[in-house]
């Protein structure tokens, strides 16, 4: 299908067709609505313009404490990787969202939202979003132009757990970041329960545990996994690896000598820890060259993929 199919088939001219595209003014929300559901009808992915070489970085409108750490290391990889790939970016929070209208952009990258704030991306921008360390809702309307670029979570469950099981520990609690259902909460959990089962280890559902949105409940679990008699802790995502040390020191326990800890990494303080922490990490730079890599098959007219799953890394130091 070409664009004067495309045309006819919306009742417009080519013309505006390719303004549509080109995210150029002029055209009518109600017009454009429709242009872009008769491409994604006919699975039409129009050529993007060489020159039209902005990326959009969206963001959260505040700061989300403690998960901004791991938002603003995706921000400071994509901010050196697209310009080096001649690409423009520009942030622009998510509650400014409407700005996108006054905006010529060949994509946009979402860092820290979940999609259900960006839902209908298709109806009204005919260019592709992609949303990072996230997941698609099982019932979700699949759209054509809205792909997911995250890092396998199952694997680094298992990277940090298979090594504490590696090196001796026997009884492993895990404090895991968020509550059930929210962002990647559950998937972790599922791992976590999986891996006891690979392992043929009872799972004790009162070792795996939900810290909720803040740090105020890291004390209270760190306490009560101590009270169980664990020997290791792990505790995926958030600023964990600081706030649980702290705890820990509360309690008088000693890392390594009394328990191990690893936690997700923080660039700004999990090497400078004393000691310095384990931790598992997401590859960022090869998210950020994904995001370019998909940027550029989209401007050349081709297809990608919905999901692009990348590996996690294990940074071994000093707190196991």
């Amino acid at each position: 299908m070409n664009i004067r199919e495309i045309a006819a088939a919306a009742g417009v001219s080519p013309a505006t067709v390719s303004r549509v595209f080109n995210r150029a003014p002029g055209v009518s929300p109600a017009v454009a609505e429709r242009v872009l559901l008769v491409a994604k009808e006919n699975d039409y992915h129009p050529r993007m313009p060489e020159k039209q070489k902005n990326v959009v970085l969206i963001t959260p409108y505040n700061n989300i404490y403690p998960v901004q750490s791991c938002i603003d290391m995706l921000l400071m990889e994509l901010a050196q990787v697209l310009p080096k790939a001649g690409f423009r970016v520009e942030i622009l929070p998510v509650n400014s969202i409407e700005r996108l209208a006054e905006i010529s952009f060949c994509g946009a990258v979402a860092v820290g939202i979940d999609p259900q704030e960006l839902s209908g991306w298709d109806s009204r921008y005919g260019t592709p979003l992609i949303f990072l360390d996230r997941h698609p809702a099982e019932n979700a309307a699949k759209e054509y132009n809205v792909c997911y670029v995250n890092s396998d979570e199952t694997m680094g469950m298992e990277l940090a757990l298979d090594h504490l099981a590696d090196r001796g520990c026997c009884k492993i609690g895990c404090i895991i970041h968020g509550e059930p259902g929210e962002g990647n909460c559950s998937i972790r959990y599922r791992a976590i329960a999986d891996w006891f089962q690979k392992k043929s280890i009872p799972f004790d559902e009162r070792l795996v545990l939900f810290a909720g949105n803040d740090s105020g409940k890291y004390v209270e679990l760190t306490g009560k996994l101590l009270k169980y008699g664990c020997d290791a802790l792990f505790c995926p995502g958030g600023n964990a690896g600081i706030t649980v040390l702290y705890a820990l020191s509360l309690y008088g326990k000693k890392v390594p000598e009394d328990i191990s800890l690893i936690a997700s990494e923080q660039s700004f303080f999990s090497n400078y820890a004393v000691p310095p922490q384990t931790s598992i990490t997401q590859q960022y730079s090869l998210v950020a060259e994904e995001v370019v890599g998909i940027m550029q098959k989209r401007i050349a007219g081709n297809t990608v993929s919905c999901i692009t799953t990348l590996p996690y890394r294990l940074i071994r130091r000093e707190s196991v």
